[in-house]
């Protein structure tokens, strides 16, 4: 168990705790509605607590310098390749980045409103930065913001976003749409791209749970996605900033949760010629930046 403090933020609607030392995880999330009713927003057991020796499946976290998976910890941009440490063996990958392994420090703290920053100054690889996390509770709604600097000698490639768990019944339902999603092999090995005629299988809206996992990476996600679960009352509307449009989509089967996971590309992009191909990274030179933002705003059914 952590004994690292957790800091709580607060408004009238709102409250959230955060846990700096392991990844900067927003580790709960509630809502009080104007009914007077208080939803948990994020899927957060009781009694869970955060740890780095895997992703922590609660909450929501950063993923820098890159998101998801760099398959065999390799980072490929094309004209360059590295390799980085393995930290999800089982997949022989290195995935969400560093951010969720590392402590935060605390830059700004107020009631509503918090910055985080993780720097990586040092390591076997040349990737260098500096991350900032701001989260915001608003009068409406919960904004975060994310800004990843590079702190690197040379022009590297960077990617990032947001890892948040939402909770997942029987009758929640996911209504967005998105222009493309890449075509996942085993091991969810991009193999190529396709269009997603009706803005895709969620577009009118349908139950998030399947027979089996559910895995997509989209590529143009339009719009809000927004989760509805009547048995709860609860709606939550998910935007993100321009930069953050290719969301990733899972829930394993008789999972309590679904992940939409708004980043700057897709699944393998790091080191997967087909992913690269459709969503690369960002080229950053010393001193650049890639920034995104997204936005959570419940409602009521």
């Amino acid at each position: 168990m952590t004994t690292d403090p957790v800091i709580t933020l607060g408004t009238e609607a709102f409250t959230a705790r955060l846990s700096p030392a392991h990844g900067g995880i927003i580790s709960a999330l509630d809502w009080v509605a104007p009914s007077g009713r208080c939803h948990a927003l994020l899927f957060s057991p009781k009694g869970v607590v955060p740890g780095q020796a895997a992703p922590n499946r609660f909450g929501l976290w950063p993923m820098v310098p890159f998101a998801n998976r760099a398959f065999g910890g390799r980072v490929d941009d094309g004209s360059q390749m590295m390799l980085l440490p393995i930290n999800d063996p089982a997949m022989n990958a290195t995935i969400h980045g560093f951010g969720w392994q590392s402590r935060w420090e605390v830059e700004q703290h107020e009631p509503a409103r918090i910055t985080l920053v993780h720097a990586r100054l040092e390591g076997d690889d040349p990737y260098r930065y500096r991350a900032a996390l701001t989260l915001t509770l608003h009068d409406e709604q919960v904004r975060l913001a994310l800004t990843l600097t590079s702190l690197a000698e040379r022009v590297l490639p960077f990617g990032a976003g947001f890892h948040p768990w939402f909770a997942c019944a029987d009758d929640t339902e996911l209504a967005m749409t998105s222009r493309r999603e890449l075509v996942l092999g085993p091991g969810y090995r991009a193999t190529g791209v396709r269009s997603l005629p009706d803005g895709g299988p969620f577009g009118a809206g349908r139950p998030v749970r399947q027979v089996g996992e559910l895995a997509v990476s989209y590529v143009d996600w339009v719009g809000e996605a927004v989760f509805s679960t009547p048995s709860t009352g609860l709606a939550l509307c998910v935007d993100a900033s321009d930069s953050f449009r290719h969301p990733v989509l899972w829930t394993p089967p008789g999972s309590g949760f679904v992940c939409f996971e708004p980043q700057s590309h897709g699944i393998g992009a790091p080191s997967d010629a087909a992913a690269r191909a459709v969503t690369p990274l960002k080229a950053l030179g010393p001193g650049e930046n890639l920034e995104g933002w997204m936005t959570i705003t419940p409602r009521e059914l």
